[in-house]
């Protein structure tokens, strides 16, 4: 500047000198003065969901904050958006607001210009990036879950219809019982065999290799057929899965007598309505613990920041990517001694999203994902390890940067990693790396165990 602007300058302002520990000003105050650093080390806070998060700390002579845009016209409401402290003892020039927008507005008019104009152009092209980032994430979110959704949703509506048809073949057997054709005598010995067949089928039993029940299920077609039972190869798969063996059919035989064919049939109506009820009770409960996963993974009904496992949230990712994994193994070497890590969770969650999924499409649908956790000093570290191809070398030193990705054309957006570097390092105060090689890629996110002070 020349001596006329410097002097007018420095008529304008004043230094003012603050101790360290002070406030210089608050978040939400009225934006009344431009803040220049002379001596000491400022700390720089944005607020975000009711917590502090750092913005700048430095020591630097000449940095600022505070009306830095007073003088554009596209301003928006005259408030500090951030608060400032002295770390250290601080001496501060103090620049009025309107004097600084009065002053700039004199002698630097088409600096204002275009400042301005830069100013809404970037803040234009942040938001729709941030648009599209949201939007992306919301569609992988919703996409996941209407894939894990699918499978027990369809399930349940396959066993209930079957269900209907059994029962309905029971009705017909009951309005037979009704009748009276068959010996009260006879009708208890049933209930008594079906009773132990149900009990027989609730144990648990070791599961069986699709060898073993064919076998089995051949073993019982010719014991039943031998027994006089013509419809034997409809109900057998239903009897071995039951865990029935020819000991127990030969029991009925010697209670039943010529009954033996409605017996069996009536048998095989009330395992297969066991069997169905079951599966409709499975699927309904894998719906619930996929809702219970959303509801770890989103962190809904739970503070924004705080204290957070770090092993609960991996998990739920990994629940939410299921129909992703395919034949890929997965590999958890957790460190159960680590402590809880101050964090938004849900952040955190969206990062292990990307990186699973990353992790995933790099080893196109076979090879080995590991997930390890352990305490580095201050710090927790994830380290997310697949066996995929490696990141080309093209990309290897803008990885991290906004729409570079090694996806092919319309299969990524490129905002995944660069969202997961700003969680982490902007928003946890972390650090996210990674190493690569033909034969695989990790990445490692390390975390601060003490929360910002």
């Amino acid at each position: 500047m020349s001596s006329e602007q410097l002097d007018e300058v420095a008529a304008a302002c004043e230094v003012r000198a603050y101790p360290a520990g002070s406030t210089i000003y608050r978040a939400g105050e009225p934006s009344v003065a431009l803040w220049v650093l002379l001596d000491g080390t400022l700390r720089l806070v944005r607020h975000a969901d009711g917590e502090e998060v750092i913005v700048n700390e430095t020591d630097y002579r000449g940095a600022y904050a505070g009306a830095v845009r007073a003088f554009a016209t596209s301003a928006e409401a005259a408030a500090y958006p951030t608060s400032l402290h002295a770390v250290t003892d601080c001496r501060f020039l103090r620049f009025p607001a309107d004097a600084f927008a009065a002053f700039v507005r004199k002698w630097f008019p088409m600096a204002v210009h275009l400042f301005d104009g830069l100013y809404l152009g970037i803040r234009t092209t942040e938001a729709t990036v941030r648009q599209r980032e949201h939007l992306a994430q919301l569609g992988t979110l919703s996409a996941n879950l209407a894939h894990e959704l699918n499978n027990p949703a369809a399930a349940t509506v396959r066993a209930a219809g079957q269900l209907r048809d059994r029962v309905g073949h029971m009705r017909r057997k009951l309005g037979m019982i009704a009748s009276g054709t068959l010996d009260p005598a006879m009708i208890a010995r049933l209930i008594g065999i079906q009773e132990r067949a149900v009990e027989i089928a609730a144990k648990k039993r070791d599961p069986l290799s699709p060898l073993q029940e064919s076998d089995l299920e051949d073993e019982l077609i010719d014991h039943l057929e031998g027994l006089g039972f013509d419809h034997a190869v409809d109900v057998a798969p239903v009897f071995v899965a039951s865990g029935l063996d020819t000991t127990f059919f030969d029991d009925v035989a010697a209670e039943t007598g010529e009954n033996l064919p409605s017996a069996l049939a009536w048998l095989g109506y009330t395992l297969e309505t066991e069997a169905l009820m079951d599966e409709i009770e499975d699927a309904s409960n894998r719906i619930s613990t996929l809702v219970a996963s959303i509801k770890q993974y989103t962190h809904l009904d739970q503070a924004a920041h705080q204290e957070v496992d770090l092993h609960p949230g991996i998990d739920s990712t990994l629940v939410m990517l299921g129909h992703k994994l395919g034949e890929i193994e997965v590999k958890r070497d957790y460190d159960t001694s680590l402590p809880p890590v101050p964090a938004f969770a849900a952040e955190l969650n969206q990062v292990w999203t990307n990186l699973i999924d990353n992790a995933v499409d790099a080893m196109k649908g076979h090879g080995t994902l590991t997930l390890r956790t352990h305490r580095d000093g201050e710090y927790a570290v994830v380290d997310v390890t697949d066996t995929g191809h490696g990141v080309p070398d093209e990309v290897k030193g803008r990885l991290f940067e906004a729409f570079v990705t090694t996806k092919p054309m319309g299969e990524g957006s490129g905002l995944g990693l660069d969202n997961a570097k700003r969680i982490v390092e902007k928003r946890h105060r972390g650090t996210i790396d990674y190493t690569t090689s033909p034969s695989g890629t990790t990445f490692s996110v390390r975390l601060p165990l003490s929360p910002a002070t």
